[in-house]
């Protein structure tokens, strides 16, 4: 057995998981070949240091601060393996190659930077650990984009990669903490007509993500899974979300701004910016995709590169 960490620097949280990886000998065939030991994460809303396209000087010392205190803890919990990787903030960025740089130079470690296909691949891996997809969708709402992965009979078919997430669509339509009517409906219709021009760039049929059911993966939709507990006051998070469940959100958060407010404190204060946009875009993708309902799957992409890239690699 070894310790592995997997940093994930994002657009809105960079998060450090520490994994004991077990060695084929110490795992049966119903077991899986991790356990997560450590689950940090750092709000460190990257995407707001993006300007004109450029990931500025201010965003690079942001991003190197919490990861150096990330590689401290791995450091301290004697990991024998540490990773980083990076997705859309440095990505869909400029001058991606020098900020990269530039942070590899500053916390002394290489840094992964995934292309759109790989950070759609690495979701479905992940997804697909507790379980087959069968067919359906996978949505993954990260803060600075959005993945959508046909899956056929368990494996991915095609996806798209669209350049819009909960960060970056609250950056350039809210105005204030949580969105207006008008700003949700804004955030709506740019998303739906980033999704066509995203299908027709990478000539895939926007009919392919057409499904009954949708599995998601990521942070936004896990919020939304908490804000519906909170004001529902289930006993638990729900594994299951339906068009009807984002809509009465949405019209409580319209209706009742200061109740939904207090709510989302503490539901998922950390959020609290980015859960009604995430929402919007997931009711957009249920709009789209005509699904009745999205089942939550634990886990994700972080989990997909330590299967990949360590475990596999």
């Amino acid at each position: 057995m070894s310790n592995c960490a997997i940093i994930d620097l994002g657009s809105n949280t960079i998060r450090l998981v520490v994994y004991d990886v077990r060695s084929a000998n110490d795992v049966n065939t119903k077991s899986r070949p991790f356990k997560s030991l450590v689950n940090d994460k750092v709000m460190a809303g990257l995407a707001a240091f993006v300007v004109d396209g450029v990931f500025t000087d201010e965003g690079i010392v942001r991003a190197a601060a919490v990861l150096k205190g990330h590689l401290k803890r791995a450091n301290a919990l004697r990991c024998k393996q540490v990773c980083i990787f990076a997705t859309a903030v440095l990505r869909n960025a400029r001058n991606c190659k020098s900020a990269v740089c530039a942070l590899e130079e500053a916390v002394g470690q290489p840094i992964v930077v995934l292309s759109a296909q790989e950070e759609a691949y690495l979701g479905f891996v992940g997804a697909q650990i507790d379980g087959s997809l069968g067919c359906a969708t996978l949505v993954d709402i990260g803060g600075g984009s959005t993945e959508l992965t046909c899956v056929k009979d368990n494996v991915d078919i095609d996806g798209i990669s669209i350049g819009f997430g909960s960060l970056s669509s609250f950056t350039r339509f809210v105005s204030g903490i949580l969105p207006t009517e008008d700003e949700m409906g804004a955030i709506n219709k740019a998303f739906l007509e980033l999704l066509d021009m995203t299908c027709e760039k990478n000539d895939v049929q926007a009919d392919i993500f057409r499904t009954q059911y949708l599995f998601g993966i990521g942070g936004s939709v896990r919020a939304a899974a908490k804000m519906l507990a909170q004001i529902r006051h289930l006993p638990e998070r729900p594994q299951v979300l339906t068009p009807q469940d984002l809509d009465d959100m949405l019209s409580l958060s319209i209706q009742d701004p200061h109740g939904f407010a207090h709510a989302a404190l503490k539901a998922c204060v950390e959020r609290i910016h980015t859960l009604v946009p995430g929402c919007v875009i997931l009711r957009a993708i249920f709009e789209k995709s005509g699904a009745r309902e999205l089942r939550i799957r634990k886990h994700g992409i972080r989990e997909g590169f330590l299967m990949t890239h360590v475990i596999n690699g």
